[in-house]
């Protein structure tokens, strides 16, 4: 294949949708020998936050010294964002051969019981195998969805990652935050220390639960205290301390001061600090990172669509929030961070993630609001959108496809005003 056809092979998988479930991806990775058992792997899952949890984390280890891969989901702007080392992304020559590989098999897998695999199980497997051979020191991996039945759970971690539990998915993973939990707490593998910043204490229980099952330790980073009175206590407590665009984490044996994220908002410093304690549970492997490291791997992170200033006057920025709390976390740096006249919102959605209550959130900071639609099968209808758009704003138009809604806005916007492009990593990826 060719890398454009690979894509194209890719394209063609997405017609079999999100299959649950880790029977293909297991077929598959014995298919070639099982490349992810020779992986020293960080498996990072949550709601939010888990990419650039994960890319603070690689970024770390790469300052540190070690050759790493990072595995994404989803990507912004170039598919091979999915796949990188040390930063760069993978070869599309490599990516080609890769697919090319993984196509006949995959192919007599479709013949069996186990049925068609999916698009991700043939991106994750790719991972696997290109991880594998480049003999990376670590594997930094991104759940897709949920945990207990991601392909990336194949995986025995030398520490996971729940980032935290929001309602998202929620005609897959449930309609409670204990029910989606118990999706996320499926990647705890035993003896093997769980990391999370959960705030929400009935998911906090669900995960503390498993890992008492599990025999695995846990660690809960939070910003005051550990939880409510009567909230049962982690193994490990560890605080992050906002002050001002750095912060500072303590525990009983850990004291780091003075880190910068390179990520800008506030909400990537609980993102930071999660993967700060993550780095520091690796001690248990004697894998020691030096403070220096981390301060320069956090500050140096870098991942495209969180918060990413595209043009300045206007000030146009893209966010891939797609759900109430990142939407909430999204309003609140904006107020942060970029003094403004008014604000007007381009926004695109997927027609698995309800809109209204993103848009409450969101919407009543904009004095005018574009409805978008962009080319994903799942994209809402931008004229739908709309219709819920108009409860929080009174100026609300339908404009597609995204580069020309981006174009209206801009043209509408005065120097000191500011576009914000939101809604959905897809909406975000074809911006530029």
């Amino acid at each position: 294949m060719t890398y454009e056809q690979a894509v194209e092979y890719l394209s063609g998988l997405t017609k079999f949708g999100i299959k649950f479930g880790l029977e293909r991806i297991t077929a598959l990775a014995h298919a070639f020998g099982n490349p992810h058992r020779a992986l020293r792997v960080i498996h990072v899952g949550g709601t939010n936050g888990k990419g650039s949890t994960a890319t603070f984390v690689a970024s770390i280890l790469r300052e540190a010294g070690y050759r790493t891969g990072l595995y994404l989901s989803p990507y912004v702007y170039d598919l091979r964002e999915r796949i990188q080392i040390n930063g760069a992304l993978i070869p599309k020559d490599d990516f080609a051969e890769l697919i090319s590989e993984i196509q006949p098999i995959a192919d007599d897998l479709a013949e069996t019981d186990l049925g068609p695999v999916t698009e991700f199980e043939v991106k994750t497997m790719a991972a696997f195998l290109y991880f594998a051979r480049q003999m990376v020191d670590f594997a930094v991996m991104e759940v897709g969805m949920g945990g207990r039945f991601d392909a990336t759970n194949i995986v025995h971690p030398m520490v996971a990652i729940i980032t935290n539990v929001g309602l998202d998915h929620m005609d897959r993973l449930g309609d409670t935050t204990e029910k989606i939990a118990f999706e996320k707490a499926g990647i705890i593998k035993t003896g093997v220390p769980l990391v999370t910043a959960v705030e929400d204490e009935p998911a906090w229980r669900v995960i503390l639960s498993r890992c008492r099952e599990e025999g695995a330790e846990a660690w809960r980073v939070m910003k005051h205290r550990y939880g409510k009175p009567g909230s049962p206590s982690a193994d490990v407590q560890l605080r992050y301390v906002p002050r001002g665009k750095t912060f500072s984490i303590h525990g009983a044996d850990h004291h780091i001061t003075g880190l910068r994220p390179g990520l800008a908002g506030s909400f990537q410093i609980v993102n930071a600090a999660t993967a700060v304690a993550a780095i520091i549970a690796l001690k248990r492997y004697e894998v020691r990172i030096p403070e220096k490291a981390i301060a320069a791997g956090v500050a140096n992170a870098y991942i495209p669509g969180r918060l990413e200033v595209i043009q300045d006057r206007p000030t146009v920025v893209l966010d891939g929030a797609h759900n109430p709390d990142a939407a909430k976390a999204l309003a609140s740096s904006i107020s942060d961070l970029f003094d403004h006249r008014r604000m007007i919102l381009v926004v695109g959605m997927l027609s698995t993630h309800p809109a209204g209550p993103f848009l409450e959130q969101i919407a009543p900071m904009a004095s005018k609001i574009i409805a978008t639609q962009s080319q994903w099968h799942l994209a809402l209808p931008a004229e739908k959108l709309a219709e819920e758009a108009r409860r929080f704003c009174s100026d609300v138009e339908v404009q597609t496809p995204v580069p020309s809604a981006v174009a209206r806005a801009v043209s509408l916007a005065s120097e000191d005003d500011l576009v914000l492009v939101t809604g959905s990593f897809y909406t975000v990826g074809e911006v530029k």
